[in-house]
């Protein structure tokens, strides 16, 4: 039996989409739907969604007047491309034909390597999209933007050329405390107000009303040790305590804010094989209810010419990941790999705010 019958890319994707249920699913993944796309163009577009402008009064038998339009941003760019795979040299080969033995004590355990290898790479291609999108809501330079850079490439999207999310340097959506409003100052920072203030800005900018507040365990323990929130719960619970619980602080958050907090921990290795937080410590992005854009995958190259040839295999998982099978002849590898064209849309960005609350 050829090793391609038993592992190949209809059964890496048919493993992967039963495993599905057993993953927790990104955050990102929630608030930038993903959904797939022709081509590497990316275009959206990000108008003034502000408060509604009453119509001007006329009399009758008047000429009508006509208003400027709310502006319109037309973005363009280039989605960036990203492939990766691994090769069962002739070598290993060898090792994989006590597969044909199905008595051999070795096939279950030759075969889950194998299948995680192949589950690794697809769950690469998602943490791409992810650190994407984490990128774009925690832009921790001011202004929102997507950088990927590795392997040779520099993969380094502006999504505010104009500098309006963050006013050009002024601020705009983008919040730094400093002094005795830093979270690190529990004794007089008051994070219900710091949330009420991007609330009212975020309202009178757009009209959206916000009503989650994304952050770490690492900001959000700083959070609960504010004596502001400790006051609040005092005062409307009437109980005296040295601490409250996590959940304790999430309802006076809510009671005073209308804001549900969300804890994201979830990690990940860069291309240097070094873990990272997709949430930095000491930011909070403000969003509203509901998708702030779209995650857009390509058709990849091996989508695209591949799957009706009879020179490799291809299957499709997540809207547009592709894995490729293909067996080089001189020497005799067989190549699987798994490659994507993603890059998020930003429709809702002035709706989001970023809250930097360490120094």
């Amino acid at each position: 039996m050829k090793l391609t019958e038993l592992f190949n890319p209809n059964s890496i994707a048919l493993v992967w989409n039963e495993n599905a249920s057993n993953r927790i699913p990104y955050l990102g993944a929630g608030l930038f739907p993903v959904e797939q796309k022709a081509g590497l163009d990316l275009r959206w577009i990000k108008g003034s969604n502000g408060l509604p402008v009453s119509l001007m009064p006329t009399a009758f038998d008047a000429q009508v007047t006509f208003r400027d339009r709310p502006g319109v941003e037309i973005t363009e760019t280039e989605m960036p491309f990203f492939r990766e795979g691994f090769k069962i040299k002739e070598r290993d080969r060898q090792e994989l034909l006590r597969i044909q033995d199905s008595n051999d004590p070795y096939v279950d355990q030759i075969l889950n390597s194998l299948y995680n290898d192949a589950q690794n790479l697809i769950a690469g291609a998602e943490v791409v999209a992810e650190r994407e999108r984490m990128q774009l809501l925690f832009p921790t330079t001011g202004t929102p933007g997507i950088v990927i850079k590795g392997n040779g490439v520099d993969y380094t999207y502006n999504y505010d050329p104009s500098g309006a999310w963050y006013n050009n340097g002024s601020g705009g959506n983008y919040f730094a405390l400093a002094g005795n409003a830093l979270w690190t100052a529990p004794a007089t920072s008051d994070p219900l107000n710091d949330f009420r203030t991007v609330k009212q800005f975020i309202s009178s900018k757009t009209g959206s009303e916000t009503a989650i507040a994304i952050m770490n365990s690492y900001t959000f323990n700083l959070l609960i040790q504010s004596n502001a929130i400790m006051k609040r719960f005092l005062s409307t619970s009437g109980i005296a305590l040295g601490y409250i619980t996590e959940d304790q602080a999430r309802a006076v958050i809510a009671d005073a804010t209308g804001i549900q907090i969300v804890v994201y921990d979830k990690q990940y290795r860069n291309e240097s094989k070094v873990a990272a937080k997709f949430v930095p410590d000491g930011y909070v992005s403000l969003i509203p209810e509901g998708p702030l854009g779209k995650t857009y995958r390509g058709i990849t190259p091996e989508q695209a010419d591949l799957m009706s040839g009879s020179d490799a295999s291809v299957a499709i998982v997540e809207n547009g990941i592709a894995i490729t099978q293909f067996v080089e002849k001189n020497p005799v590898n067989v190549n699987t790999i798994a490659s994507e064209i993603v890059l998020p849309s930003y429709e809702r960005m002035d709706e989001v705010a970023l809250l930097k609350v360490i120094s």
